[in-house]
Formats: C-alpha cells, structure tokens, sequence
C-alpha cells in the first residue's frame, strides 16, 4: 500500500498545542494522528488509526491464541442489568446517562460485566459447556471530571475487555494464569516498558487483581517495588505490616497537658520537646497521632462523616483511601460539615471524642501500625491540650483499620524482612482480576454440575486500554525530533522521500515506491511537489515517526539511496537497483 503524502488527510503542526500536558498528547496532535473534539474526545485521524488497529491486532491474535472468543457487545445499555448488580447506582456521576424517548433509562457502558454474563446465562446451562472465555474490542464511555493528556485519560476511549467463565476456583485459577500468561506476550510485543504490580480491583469487585504499568514518568499510578525481592504494587494496594502487639502491662496512666498553641504536628513536636523531654531521645511526629477527618459519599447521595488515625509523620493518601472505598467518593470535611460535631475540637482532636461509641458517634479507624500496645500523643479533645503516654487497646480502641496512609521510599517491604520499597510512576495498560461470583450471584448465572445440582458460576475479568496503548507507546518512543513508533505498530513500513525538483528523481521515487508496495511493504511516499522543500519532508518524517526514512535525493545522480534508521540515527547508502531487497530484508528482520 501506498500513502502519498500529497494527498494523505493529515495536517502536520510545527507548534505544540496549547492544552498538551505529556509528550504523547503533544506528538500526536503535532504529527497528524489524533484531533481534539470536545474535552476528553478525540477523532482517530488515517495515521493514528492505523496504529490504532496495529494494536488491536496484536491483542486479538494474543486473544484468540489462548482459544478465546471475540464478541461485540452495543454501547448503548440498558439499565436493568446495572440495577441488578447494583452499579447503576455505585457508578454515581461517572457514568453517561440517558432515557428513549419513552422514558425508558440507558447508559453508554463503562464496562460489560453485566452484558457478558447475561450472554452467558442466556446460551449456557451445564458445566460441559464451561470454561469459556470471551472478549470484545469496544469503545467505552465514563464522565471523567477532569479528562487530561490527550487519548492518555479520556471521557471515549477503546478497550478490550475479556471474561473467563469457570464452574470451579481451580478452573478460575487456570483461567486467569492463561490470560496472564497472553497479557505477558501482548505487552512484549507493543515496544514499551512494563510492570507487572498488585492491585486493588476496585468498583468491579473480586479478589486477586494484578496490573501491568507502563513505565512513564507521566503516569497517573505511582506503585513500588522491593529493593531485596520481586515484590511490586500499586501504593493503592500495599498492605503496611503490622506491629506485633505490644504488652502495656507496666506503662504509664495517660495524662492530659497543657500544650498552648500546638494545633500542628510541628508546633506540638516543638513543645514536647520543650516541656516535656524524653529521656531515651528527642520526640518525633511519628510519636503522635494525626487524626484526619473526611466526609464519604456513598453512591446513592447519603454522606457519612469519617476519622482516620495516622502517625503525626504520615499524610492520609487520597488515592490509596479511595481505592480501599470504591465506589465511595471522598471529600475533605468542610467548615459547616465541622460545625455539625460540636464534640470535635480543631487542632486537638482525640481518640476520646471518636468512635461510633464516642461522642461524635464518628466512626474511627487508624493505620495498620496502630496495634494493641503502642503509645501515642493525641488531641485532649480540649482547646490547647494533649494527652501522653495514650495505650492504643488500653485507653482507646478504634472501629477498624484502613490503608490510608501514604506509602514512603525507604519504607519496609510487606513481603520480605530486608528489603524497602522504592517508588515510580506508570501508566495503568491492562487489569486483571478474579471477579469470582460477584456478577453471577447478581444476576442468577448458574449451570448444572456433573452431579446435577445447580452451581454458581465464577469470573476472571480482563481489560486492556487499547486506545490508552497508543499514548503509552508514543511516550515510551519519541525523542527531540517527534515519535519513534516500533516496526509491529508503525503506520507504515517505510517513509520515502523524494528530496528534490530532478523529474528523473521523482519517477524513480515513484518507481521505488511501486516496487515497494508490489513486494508487501507499505509506503508512506512524500510526493508533494517541489514548492515543498526537502528540509520539511525531513522534518516531518520524523515527527511522523516511521521506523525507516528513505531518501532519493542526493545519490539519486551515482545510483543510490539513503536509508536512515529513525530510532538510531544511523545512515546507510544502498544501490537504487538493490533497494526493494535491502528494504525488505530490512522490514521482514
């Protein structure tokens, strides 16, 4: 195939646009494979939907290699499946919703969990007809309040979505490492670093959940990773180890000081070290016991007022509590929120007045490291005091605990006794989790079992960002002069230049060209006339970013061509009557 520049729809910029935040947004604008809509909604222009299919490619022949069974399901959902499972009230405001004009209530889905297993509820009824997997490649819609970075986090974007239905957990097990197994070879073959982390599952529900990051310093998900073992995650799904218990037997009553003017963690490590010296070494933030208060809005609109206990030299991680609550949204608690618990005190406030049992009636759950034993200094619940030598299990006892507290370079890794944990960014590409029978029991998917009896069937759950790919590719392969696409996702195999206003020049371009597209290469050929100088087409074959640059230009008059390998830089000159064989020795590896 042949793309001719000349008449090619595709409009390259020399300027960044004025809203892009990451490098793939910019590229992929300025190089002519995406154009804005609406906030949050793109239009796949020829070259970026080339790449776009490239991709799909790639995911399906992985899909259909491990036997699964592509499908496509319509965008346009009907409610009841969704207030069945109990989504169409836990999505909130994320979702798209809209009513026929008879009144009837639909939504643009988000995700197919429901559709797949009605599907299956619907065609199935025994175990012989189990396992099967199925997938589809589909658009997918979610009112993100704030879409940024181009296709990278959009309100319409592309995913492959793929289920496993299994009678048993053993089978669900063999399901989900052979999905795995696929996302593994689907990952190695799109040209961009990855992570494979452990992850919470999030509204979809489940149990064991894995993510596969790519690694970019642009990336919304921060996850760690030991420095001594493989273990790695998602900070919204590391679990901190606890303490062991610690005997209190023989410590000290608690005792309430005066503490004026201490409503900050520093201004009251200030004055206990002022006032109040320890004799075995200075007192530090994390002797005290921060309580943080914050209002959750449960899908259905009612508000619930919560406290979390962290030490004093750890912030509650807004991403890290909300993963622990999805669906529930959480928000600072507000002036007049505040106001309705005359029992808190601000700047002093204490395990005392917290609990379901205490005299907000709050309900209070602390960090894992809050366990039976330990000592704290926490609010009086008394303007300008605070309470020493406070026993966690003796002289307060929480509702819970929670992971909320932000994860740390140099913290303990959960996994091992001698590592830490270092931090990094990505981009989340692919989730995979066992949903179990979640769905299953919401909307009755049952089989008979060899035995006759009727069993609940279990899911795995598996998604790739296919749309989201191509933003996480462009950002793991560009450099100063625009994108380096790999050979297996390009637009084309080669990008041909006539470099000059020589009509013996251009026919041979042309016949190259030919040649070229005649032996299975496909051709992104700049044949735009002469009033088009050889410094642009330069210019914009590499911001395009086709992994081989071919030139008829110079050599043309001693019988060769240049061939420029975009990533590396390097030249070569090859003989023009050997040129379809170099090149496609080239392309074909």
């Amino acid at each position: 195939m042949i793309l001719r520049m000349s008449k090619l729809f595709v409009r390259t910029l020399r300027d960044d646009p004025n809203d892009a935040e990451v490098p793939s947004h910019r590229l992929l604008v300025r190089a002519g494979y995406v154009r804005r809509a609406a906030p949050g909604i793109y239009t796949w222009l020829p070259l970026g939907l080339k790449v776009l299919r490239n991709v799909e490619a790639i995911i399906r022949e992985e899909m259909n290699a491990i036997g699964a069974q592509e499908l496509s399901f319509p965008a346009l959902l009907p409610r009841e499946p969704y207030e069945a499972s109990g989504r169409w009230t836990e999505y909130g405001d994320g979702i798209f919703r809209l009513k026929d004009r008879k009144g009837g209530d639909y939504l643009l889905g988000p995700t197919h969990e429901e559709m797949f297993t009605l599907a299956v509820k619907d065609l199935y009824s025994s175990y012989k007809d189990l396992p099967v997997w199925l997938y589809q490649i589909q658009t997918k819609y979610r009112d993100e309040a704030r879409p940024r970075a181009g296709i990278l986090r959009g309100r319409e974007f592309i995913m492959k979505d793929s289920y496993s239905f299994d009678t048993t957990d053993a089978g669900l097990d063999a399901s989900y490492a052979a999905h795995r197994d696929a996302y593994v070879r689907t990952f190695d073959r799109l040209g961009f670093e990855y992570v494979i982390v452990k992850a919470t599952s999030g509204a979809m529900g489940g149990s064991k959940s894995e993510e596969f990051l790519a690694k970019a310093s642009v990336g919304e998900d921060t996850y760690v990773k030991c420095t001594n073992c493989d273990y790695a995650a998602n900070v919204e799904a590391v679990a901190v180890r606890a303490p062991a218990p610690v005997p209190y037997d023989d410590l000290p009553a608690a005792h309430a000081e005066q503490t004026p003017d201490t409503p900050t963690i520093e201004s009251l490590v200030n004055h206990l070290n002022a006032t109040f010296p320890r004799q075995d070494r200075p007192w530090v933030a994390g002797d005290t016991l921060k309580n943080v208060l914050v209002v959750l809005k449960h899908p259905d609109g009612t508000r619930e007022p919560l406290a979390i206990g962290v030490p004093g030299d750890r912030e509650v991680d807004q991403k890290r509590l909300e993963g622990q609550l999805e669906p529930i949204e959480v928000e600072a608690m507000d002036e007049a929120e505040f106001a309705r618990h005359p029992a808190l005190v601000k700047g002093y406030i204490g395990p005392g007045s917290l609990g379901e049992k205490g005299a907000s009636g709050i309900r209070f759950v602390v960090d894992p490291r809050v366990v039976e034993g330990t000592t704290w200094v926490a609010g009086a619940d008394v303007h300008g005091s605070h309470v020493l030598d406070l026993v966690a299990g003796r002289d307060f006892t929480p509702d819970g605990t929670i992971e909320a507290a932000d994860v740390r370079d140099g913290d303990s890794c959960p996994n091992c006794t001698t590592g830490t944990l270092e931090s990094a960014r990505g981009i989340e590409m692919g989730h995979i989790f066992q949903l179990g029978r979640k769905y299953a029991d919401a909307l009755d998917l049952r089989v008979l079992d060899e035995n006759g009896k009727l069993v609940t069937v279990t899911m795995g759950s598996y998604g790739i960002g296919v749309s989201r790919a191509v933003a996480a590719i462009a950002e793991g392969n560009n450099d100063e002069l625009g994108l380096v696409w790999p050979r297996e996702i390009a637009p084309a195999d080669l990008h041909l230049v006539a470099a000059g206003k020589d009509p013996a020049l251009f026919e041979a371009a042309e016949a190259l060209a030919a040649e070229l597209s005649s032996a299975g290469l496909d051709v992104i050929f700049d044949d735009r006339p002469g009033k088009v100088s050889p410094g642009v087409k330069f210019k914009d074959a590499e911001l395009i970013g086709v992994p081989t640059i071919v030139t008829v230009g110079r050599g043309f008059a001693d019988g060769t061509i240049e061939v420029k390998d975009r990533r590396s830089g390097e030249r070569a000159e090859v003989a023009l009557a050997e040129a379809v064989a170099h090149l496609t020795a080239l392309v074909r590896g």
